[in-house]
């Protein structure tokens, strides 16, 4: 961050003191600071002369509309020369560990891309991968971006239903997979779903089957497939033909969580998502050359994409697939100590969970390499802050980082120059014009409100599928307020610059027209040692709006008076009456997608009769039955 900046100040004649400084400078020089960006990164490809067209459109701004440029050839630039150097390192749970060289890898994205090339594959196709965070689900994405394809993925706990949802909206013409996957030490296998889903896809032309539970999986169910090793086998390694493509050009189909219909296809492009990763992990996440990163992620969650993209700062990707808590419970720290993690990238979520179980890894593990630990997910509540400190590290830069699936990046996150601010992510993203506005539509420090970015980023989605004329995309994130993206999330601008998140604004709480954030209540309940986790929504009653509490409580525990009183006395002393529930309310489960986030309007439909539109989304659909026709919310 600090050479970036003497880098602008250098290359502008510009006085920029600190981090803050930056920032300001970024949001109003936009071409500068995102051209300054491609020089400072040194990105493989041509820049164009024209940094950006209709710079007042959102959308419509044009960033770098010359360019040309390839984004596997940037994340394989360092392993071009035949390096031996690990490039991935994997562990699944504990059964499985490997290691590819950055020879090994550059050898099999040649041999792959060969293969896609010979299949017929063209620039805009898609290969779709259902595959555990294995190598080859790298290998996939870099091959078919080399040759100007579109990677699309899903975690292999999808069922049948929830893949065909995406993957039959986009019509791919591979397909990658493994034959299963450990989970909790046990084995699932992926092949009888592959078979089925499979069928339902006129579109593909084969199945290429990794082998990661067996070393000979059978294929005789599906007509299509053949192994990836043996068609790997059939190419000669060495130089990639690279396509180089429009600045713009597809490179992922993401998807929307779904929980409230189809889930949408999000098209992200080769040029906005390389810069903007590249920002984030060489400056806000101060990625070195052969650093370690490690994210704890599936191939379901923007943050593996975001992973991926580590090669292009040398460093070394660390994948993980399986249980947080496999074997022992401490395995991500045993990994994170065994191979020298120097980002180590998880959600709030695990951080509550590791809190909860007791575990202790400042006594039980050597994390001297992690520089850096970031979360995300959902809010990092306060004393999410305080156990990391006093229970991983103490001397570590701990940055809460915000954004999503829809820019396929942050729109705030880490600054390793600035101090951590308790309950708070550290500064908005340089060249994120990120404001906080309140019900009139003008810009707030110190209140809450609607998250906002006021002028283009090059991660915008370039579209999204089967939406011709953008009508959907501009009704995702520019309806309420023309020209603006808004984001949905609830959230304060601090006086020193920070932000606090309290939650999506459409799960906001408003009883008796007082916005409440669920993060508010969420960061007070699970302070109780009797509750596991949480969920509130907002029912409607009495022409007015009630707040409704679930809780999941350790177990051997039920909910009698005393502890609901227990529940309401935190909330209350801690927060306003007005946050304190009016009805609190013990369940087994709580419903929750594939990457763990809780899925508040989901129950919020449930509870008021409301059918959920695609349950195929949820991790645990079968959940939301405990919170029909419960006879508590009937009074």
């Amino acid at each position: 961050m600090t050479r970036f900046r003497a880098h602008v100040a250098r290359d502008w004649s510009t006085e920029l003191p600190d981090t803050d400084a930056l920032w300001r400078w970024s949001v109003e020089e936009i071409e500068r600071f995102w051209l300054s960006l491609w020089r400072f990164c040194d990105v493989v490809g041509e820049p164009g002369n024209v940094i950006m067209r209709d710079r007042d459109r959102m959308p419509g701004a044009q960033f770098f509309p010359e360019a040309r440029l390839n984004f596997a050839e940037n994340m394989l630039r360092f392993s071009k020369d035949g390096g031996e150097g690990d490039a991935i390192v994997f562990w699944g749970e504990d059964k499985v560990k490997r290691r590819v060289s950055h020879a090994e890898l550059h050898d099999c994205v040649s041999r792959l891309a060969q293969h896609l090339r010979a299949l017929g594959l063209k620039p805009g196709d898609r290969v779709a991968g259902f595959v555990p965070n294995a190598p080859e689900a790298v290998i996939g994405t870099l091959a078919a971006a080399a040759i100007g394809c579109i990677w699309s993925s899903c975690s292999p706990d999808f069922g049948v239903q929830g893949v065909l949802d995406r993957f039959g909206q986009i019509e791919p013409k591979v397909l990658i997979t493994a034959d299963g996957y450990w989970y909790g030490g046990k084995q699932f296998d992926s092949l009888a779903r592959v078979a089925e889903f499979s069928a339902k896809l006129p579109s593909l032309r084969e199945i290429l089957v990794f082998p990661y539970l067996s070393d000979k999986p059978d294929l005789s169910n599906l007509p299509k497939g053949k192994l990836l090793p043996d068609v790997l086998a059939g190419y000669p390694g060495g130089a990639i033909q690279y396509e180089r493509v429009p600045f713009n050009h597809p490179l992922y189909i993401m998807y929307s969580s779904g929980t409230t219909g189809v889930p949408k296809c999000i098209v992200h492009g080769q040029g906005g998502t390389l810069l903007q990763h590249l920002k984030e992990h060489r400056l806000h996440g101060d990625v070195r050359p052969h650093d370690r990163v490690f994210y704890f992620t599936t191939c379901g969650w923007m943050m593996w994409n975001w992973l991926v993209s580590g090669l292009a700062s040398d460093a070394t990707l660390l994948l993980y697939d399986g249980s947080p808590f496999a074997a022992r419970g401490n395995i991500l720290y045993d990994y994170a100590e065994a191979e020298r993690c120097t980002l180590f990238g998880t959600s709030a979520k695990y951080i509550d969970a590791c809190a909860k179980q007791g575990l202790d890894p400042i006594r039980t593990n050597d994390l001297s390499t992690v520089r850096m630990i970031t979360s995300t997910g959902s809010p990092l509540a306060p004393e999410g802050f305080d156990w990391v400190y006093e229970h991983v590290k103490k001397d570590v830069c701990l940055s809460s980082i915000s954004g999503g699936t829809d820019i396929i990046s942050c729109f705030m996150l880490g600054n390793p120059t600035g101090p951590v601010w308790r309950g708070e992510i550290q500064m908005r993203g340089l060249g994120m014009k990120v404001e906080v506005w309140n019900d009139e539509g003008k810009p707030v420090t110190g209140e809450k409100g609607e998250l906002v970015c006021a002028a283009p980023f090059p991660s915008m989605p370039v579209g999204f599928w089967n939406d011709p004329d953008g009508r959907k995309y501009r009704a995702a994130y520019f309806e309420i307020y023309p020209n603006i993206w808004r984001h949905g999330d609830y959230v304060e601008l601090t006086e020193h610059g920070g932000i606090i998140v309290y939650g999506r604004s459409d799960a906001v709480l408003n009883p008796g027209g007082v916005r409440i954030g669920t993060a508010e209540i969420y960061r007070q309940v699970e302070q109780l040692p009797e509750v596991v986790e949480s969920i509130v929504i907002g029912q409607d009653w009495e022409n007015d709006v009630r707040v409704v509490l679930f809780v999941r409580l350790r177990e051997g525990i039920a909910l009698d008076d005393a502890l609901k009183d227990k529940i309401k006395k935190q909330i209350r002393q801690n927060t306003t009456p007005r946050h304190v529930p009016a009805k609190v309310i013990q369940v087994a489960d709580i419903p929750r997608t594939k990457s763990g986030k809780i899925v508040e309007l989901a129950v919020r439909d449930v509870v008021h009769g409301r059918p959920v539109k695609n349950k195929e989304a949820l991790a645990n659909p079968e959940a939301l039955a405990l919170y029909e026709g419960i006879v508590e919310l009937q009074s």
